[in-house]
C-alpha cells in the first residue's frame, strides 16, 4: 500500500464492546502503510450534537462517519478516516470520530473519560462540541482533562496552584476548537459587540478572589487554559428547518441555512490552514507508523489502568521503532554488498571501500528513521555501529576463508607438480630424487610462508582500518551528544525565561490589584472623615 492513503469510507479505529476499548487490526495496517507526517483532528462533545457532520465536511464528502436522527448515541468507540490533506503537500489528514458523551445508557462516566483522553492524547487539533452556549457544565465536561492529570502523569512536580506546568505540555497537547452549535444568543457583553474567540476567553476568564468558592470557579478555567494555550472558538447557527435535521447529510447546500453554510466553510479552512501536524515532545513528527504505536499504547495503559507518562511514551515508541530501524539499516546493508561484492575481491582495500559505502548509507538509513534527541538515541546508535562492525567482520572473515582456500588449492597443485616430476624422472638416481623432493618441499614450505604472512598482513590492515572508523564514528557520536545536550539547554533556559515572565506578569497584576483596593479603601476613609469648620 503506497503511504499516500485513499480511504473510501471510515474504519472503527478503536472498538468500544461492553465499555471495554480494543483497538482494530484492519485501522493499524492502515495507519502502519502511512509514511507521511499527519495532521489529526478528533471531535469529541455530547452525543447526538452532530460531531460526525463536521468532520464528514473536512473529509470534502457529505457521507462517510455515521450521523444519525435518534436519540440514542450512534458513533461507538473512536472511528479514523485517513485522506490527503487538502491544503499540505504529502501529508495525510487523520479524522476521528468519537463516541458521544453522556450517553444514559452508560453505567458511569469512566469510560467517557477513557475515549475522552485517547482523543486528547492522539490528536494535534482537539475540536470540542457543545450546544447553545458556553456554560458550566460544558466547561466541567472539559475539565475531565484536569482528572486525567493523574493518569497521563505529564510531569511528577505540580505548581503552586496545583495545575501542572504548561511548558511541557504545549509541545505535545493539541490546540483546542470549541464548536457552539445551534447557537441562537447575541454576541454582545456590555453593549458591546464581540468575537466568538472574546466570547470564549470571556468564559474562560478565572474571576477575582481566594475563597473556596471562587478557586472551585477558577480551577477549571485555568487548567483549560493551561492545557490549550492556543483556543479558537466557532458559532453555528441552526443549519436548516426542525423537519429537515433528520435528513441533514443528504440536503445540498443550496437547501440549508446560508449562514450556516459559509460557518461550516469558515471553519473547514481554519482547519486546513492551522492545524498542526502531529508532533512529540523534542519536535518529533508523528507519520502513521507512529500514530499506530501511540494508538497501541495507550490503549493498553488504559486497558491495564496502567497509562505511562508522556516521557515514557515517547522512549518506548522510539525503541520500538529503533528496533525496526537497525533491522532495515542490516537489511539495506547487506543489500548493497550483496550488490556490489563479488568475493574474492582483488584486493583487501577494495573490499573495505565497497564495506565503507555500504555502511556509511546503512547508518544514514539508520539516523534517517530513528529518534535522535530522546534518552539513550546515541547508545542506540553506537550499538547498531557495533551491529555493523560485527557484519564486517564476518564477511572479512569470509574473504580471508576464500584466500586460504586459494592457498589451499596452489599448495595442492604444487605437490601434484612434484608428484608428476617424481614420476616422471624415474630414470634419476635415488639421490637426485631425495634432492628433488626437498627442494619442491621448500619452494612449498616457502610459498606457504610467504601466503600466511601476506594474510597476518591484511588482517593487521583490516584490524587498523576498523579500529579508524570505530574511533571516528565514536567521535561522531561524541559531537551529537554535545550538539544534543546544548539544544537541550536552550530549551531548558527559554522555559524558565517564559516561566519568570508569567510569575512576573501575575506578580505585577497582583501588584496593581492591591493598589488598586489600597487606594479605594483610602478614599472611602478620607470620605468618611467628618467635617472640621475653624
Amino acid at each position: 500500500m503506497a503511504s499516500e492513503i485513499h480511504m473510501s469510507d471510515p474504519v472503527c479505529l478503536i472498538e468500544n464492546i461492553n465499555e471495554h476499548l480494543k483497538v482494530n487490526q484492519e485501522a493499524l495496517e492502515i495507519l502502519s502503510a502511512i509514511m507521511q507526517p499527519v495532521v489529526v483532528v478528533a471531535i469529541v462533545g455530547l452525543y447526538r450534537t452532530g460531531k460526525s457532520y463536521l468532520l464528514n465536511r473536512l473529509s470534502g464528502k457529505n457521507k462517510g462517519f455515521s450521523v444519525a436522527s435518534t436519540v440514542q448515541s450512534h458513533t461507538k468507540g473512536i472511528w479514523i478516516w485517513c485522506v490527503p490533506h487538502p491544503n499540505r503537500p504529502n501529508h495525510t489528514l487523520v479524522l476521528l470520530d468519537t463516541e458521544g458523551l453522556g450517553d444514559v445508557e452508560k453505567a458511569d462516566n469512566k469510560n467517557d473519560i477513557h475515549i475522552f483522553a485517547l482523543a486528547l492524547l492522539l490528536s494535534s487539533t482537539f475540536v470540542y462540541n457543545t450546544m447553545n452556549k458556553i456554560d458550566q457544565g460544558a466547561i466541567d465536561l472539559l475539565h475531565n482533562v484536569t482528572e486525567l492529570t493523574d493518569l497521563l502523569k505529564a510531569r511528577t512536580s505540580p505548581d503552586l496552584d496545583g495545575v501542572e506546568d504548561a511548558a511541557d505540555s504545549e509541545s505535545f497537547f493539541p490546540d483546542l476548537v470549541w464548536t457552539l452549535r445551534d447557537f441562537c444568543l447575541g454576541l454582545e457583553i456590555d453593549g458591546q459587540l464581540i468575537t466568538a474567540d472574546a466570547y470564549l476567553e470571556n468564559s474562560l476568564r478565572p474571576k477575582q478572589g481566594s475563597d473556596q468558592r471562587v478557586q472551585n470557579f477558577n480551577l477549571p478555567r485555568l487548567c483549560i487554559q493551561k492545557f490549550f494555550p492556543k483556543k479558537k472558538c466557532f458559532i453555528f447557527d441552526l443549519p436548516a428547518h426542525q423537519k429537515k435535521l433528520a435528513q441533514l447529510e443528504t440536503l445540498p447546500d443550496d437547501e440549508l441555512e446560508p449562514e450556516f453554510v459559509q460557518q461550516v466553510a469558515e471553519f473547514c479552512s481554519y482547519i486546513f490552514s492551522h492545524s498542526m501536524t502531529k508532533t512529540l515532545p523534542g519536535g518529533i513528527k508523528v507519520n502513521g507508523s507512529r500514530l499506530k504505536n501511540l494508538v497501541l499504547t495507550y490503549v493498553n495503559g488504559i486497558s491495564s489502568g496502567d497509562l505511562p507518562c508522556i516521557e515514557n511514551t515517547v522512549l518506548a515508541l522510539a525503541q520500538m521503532e529503533n528496533s525496526a530501524t537497525v533491522q532495515k539499516a542490516i537489511a539495506h546493508y547487506d543489500q548493497q554488498m550483496g550488490q556490489k561484492v563479488q568475493l574474492p575481491t582483488e584486493t583487501l582495500q577494495e573490499l573495505l571501500d565497497l564495506h565503507r559505502a555500504s555502511e556509511r548509507e546503512a547508518i544514514e538509513v539508520f539516523i534517517k528513521n530513528s529518534f535522535k534527541d530522546v534518552d539513550q538515541s546515541f547508545q542506540k546508535e553506537l550499538e547498531v555501529i557495533f551491529l555493523f562492525l560485527v557484519h564486517r567482520d564476518y564477511v572479512l572473515c569470509v574473504y580471508h576463508h576464500f584466500l586460504l582456500l586459494t592457498a589451499c588449492k596452489y599448495l595442492k597443485s604444487k605437490k601434484s607438480v612434484s608428484d608428476a616430476i617424481l614420476q616422471a624422472d624415474q630414470a634419476l638416481t635415488e639421490k637426485e630424487k631425495t634432492m628433488k623432493e626437498e627442494q619442491v618441499k621448500a619452494e612449498a614450505a616457502k610459498a606457504n610462508a610467504r601466503r600466511l604472512e601476506e594474510i597476518q598482513r591484511r588482517i593487521q590492515q583490516m584490524m587498523q582500518e576498523q579500529v579508524r572508523v570505530h574511533q571516528e564514528q565514536v567521535r561522531q557520536m561524541e559531537r551529537d551528544r554535545q550538539n544534543w545536550l546544548a539544544e537541550l539547554q536552550r530549551r531548558e533556559e527559554q522555559r524558565m525565561q517564559e516561566q519568570a515572565a508569567r510569575l512576573r506578569a501575575t506578580f505585577e497584576a497582583e501588584n496593581r490589584r492591591l493598589h488598586h483596593e489600597l487606594q479605594y479603601v483610602q478614599r472611602n476613609v478620607i470620605c468618611d472623615d467628618p467635617c472640621v469648620l475653624l
